[in-house]
């Protein structure tokens, strides 16, 4: 079974505090109107039941437009509402285990900043990497040191998984982070805390096609 189609360009990842009274559900509905291509939910704090019912929601909104709901860390979480995948860090459960867990057809994305994570057994079961971060991010305290967009170049050069670069990307450094190697720009608070999540989302779609195209 081939792998569900997806597009890095513009992936969101959402942050339940970020959105404030807005909700991460309304947030993402209106960033997918501005070009959002795939978003990722991210909540380690809230319970199983909690975490499900937003997920399904999600599924509802994003299903019918085609973009992929990517859950991370549970699988559990991804299975119960027929996720389209999960994306894992390195300390989380192990990629090989995760597509056993998913089976063949589900998108599994990993987390790395450094060449030496790119290992056979992990990168060779999953579908993109997510590389940085680029600069410190406040949306991830226990993040790895920032690896510049040098960082991101040497993973590049060392794969040829697609990359979705994080860390403190935004519009203004979005041309850089692409032309460093990566198919798309993954954003958290600039998205979630957004006054105009559409807005953002139309611009970030913007610089990665003009960064793409030129």
């Amino acid at each position: 079974m081939a792998v569900r189609p997806f597009d890095l360009s513009v992936y969101l990842i959402t942050d339940e505090t970020l959105a404030g009274p807005r909700g991460v559900v309304e947030t993402v509905r209106q960033a997918v109107a501005g070009g959002v291509t795939l978003v990722q939910l991210r909540d380690p704090v809230n319970k199983t039941r909690h975490l499900v019912e937003t997920a399904a929601a999600l599924m509802d909104l994003l299903r019918p437009l085609g973009i992929p709901l990517i859950i991370n860390d549970r699988v559990d979480v991804a299975l119960a509402v027929d996720a389209d995948g999960v994306h894992v860090g390195q300390s989380d459960m192990r990629p090989a285990k995760v597509r056993e867990l998913i089976g063949p057809d589900r998108i599994l994305g990993l987390s790395v900043s450094r060449v030496s994570e790119l290992v056979p057994e992990d990168i060779d079961v999953v579908d993109y990497l997510g590389v940085g971060p680029v600069y410190f991010t406040a949306t991830k305290p226990n993040a790895p040191t920032p690896i510049g967009f040098e960082g991101v170049a040497a993973i590049r050069a060392a794969t040829k998984l697609p990359i979705v670069v994080i860390g403190g990307v935004q519009a203004k450094n979005g041309e850089a982070a692409i032309r460093s190697g990566g198919d798309g720009l993954a954003v958290v608070s600039a998205i979630m805390a957004a006054d105009d999540p559409k807005a953002v989302a139309s611009e970030l779609a913007a610089v990665v096609a003009a960064a793409k195209s030129g």
